[in-house]
């Protein structure tokens, strides 16, 4: 007796039977949040999109902080990635864009299936122990 074989019957195969399509938010959030994950990222984004993001983080229904700074494509089968950072200062630049790139392209292909060709990343600022002190203190007492 022989077992039956799918690769003679395309119907058998359930990829065969339909299509699965993957927006391009959801390659963003999974990029952003293997990005974040990455010892010496402190922020995703440029500054004014930081400074504009923070608003809107406050307001109900803003936009996450964890897709701000990442921009994709995603066609059929491949997907691009560019993402805007900071990173901690004392850190060795190339070498955090180069751990968040193998973290970002794990997640996204694992999660999604799609390959992704480049990862594009754009160090925007450096973040200083100090920032911290001057964001808590603020301007007005």
């Amino acid at each position: 007796m022989t077992e039956p074989s799918t690769s003679r019957n395309p119907a058998a195969d359930p990829a065969a039977r339909g299509r699965t399509t993957i927006a391009d938010g959801v390659v963003v959030k999974i990029a952003g949040m293997a990005a974040g994950e990455v010892d010496g990222v402190h922020a995703l984004g440029g500054g004014l999109a930081r400074t504009v993001g923070a608003v809107r983080d406050r307001v109900p229904g803003g936009r996450s902080s964890v897709t701000r700074g990442v921009k994709v494509e995603v066609g059929e089968r491949q997907s691009a990635i560019d993402l805007e950072l900071v990173v901690e200062y004392g850190l060795p630049i190339v070498d955090v864009a180069g751990a968040v790139r193998e973290n970002v392209i794990a997640a996204v292909e694992r999660m999604t299936g799609l390959e992704v060709v480049e990862v594009n990343i754009a160090v925007s600022d450096v973040h200083l122990p100090e920032d911290d002190d001057e964001e808590s203190e603020g301007r007005v007492r």
